[in-house]
């Protein structure tokens, strides 16, 4: 008999664009997202088709559009992060990240790259995502956190996580379950990911 999947928002993060200096140069970017939903203050944030309410896109050519509308990434990789940041000396060993600093939109559980295929459906209490790419990363990431070796460390690791297109928009809040709902299943996001890394290496 197989174990229980616990599949579950733990935060929502959003982020309106705003220019950070990278490399002394001004950069919009609104990668900088922070919870606005968490365990602690569930509270109901809107999914529309375009993305949640209060969530920008600064670079709409690699973020955001129908196909790219919300960011989800597993939380059973923020322990790699924090040691890896910490190794950096970006961060305090004992520093917690906060939900929200890989850029995402949904700190989510018990659903990973290797098992996460291009077409599944993740439907929630009140609102219904399709799981469409990978997530590349890019020199906003490593600004962010904090390290240059930030990109590499998520291209050989392929904890990329993954972005979703809205099915059915409604709303969304910490602390919900979600259902996997599994599609063709032909290639799964870590397959995805490896091929264009390959590519593009």
């Amino acid at each position: 008999m197989s174990a229980v999947v616990d599949r579950r928002v733990l935060s929502v993060n959003t982020a309106l664009a705003q220019t950070l200096v990278i490399d002394h140069k001004p950069v919009l970017t609104a990668i900088g997202k922070r919870a606005v939903s968490s365990l602690a203050s569930p509270a109901r944030i809107e999914v529309k088709p375009m993305g949640l309410h209060l969530d920008e896109q600064a670079d709409p050519t690699v973020h955001g559009g129908l196909s790219k509308a919300v960011y989800a990434y597993p939380h059973e990789h923020y322990p790699f992060w924090q040691t890896v940041r910490s190794q950096a000396q970006s961060q305090a060993w004992d520093e917690a990240l906060p939900h929200g600093m890989l850029g995402e939109n949904l700190t989510i559980t018990g659903l990973l790259e290797s098992d996460a295929y291009i077409g599944d459906v993740l439907k929630f209490p009140d609102c219904t995502l399709a799981i469409s790419e990978p997530r590349h990363p890019c020199f906003k990431f490593a600004a962010v956190m904090g390290f240059k070796q930030a990109v590499k460390m998520m291209a050989q690791s392929g904890y990329c996580g993954f972005y979703l297109a809205v099915r059915v928009p409604g709303t969304i809040a910490a602390g919900e379950s979600y259902e996997l709902i599994p599609g063709q299943r032909q290639v799964s996001i870590a397959e995805l990911f490896k091929s264009d890394m390959r590519r593009k290496s």
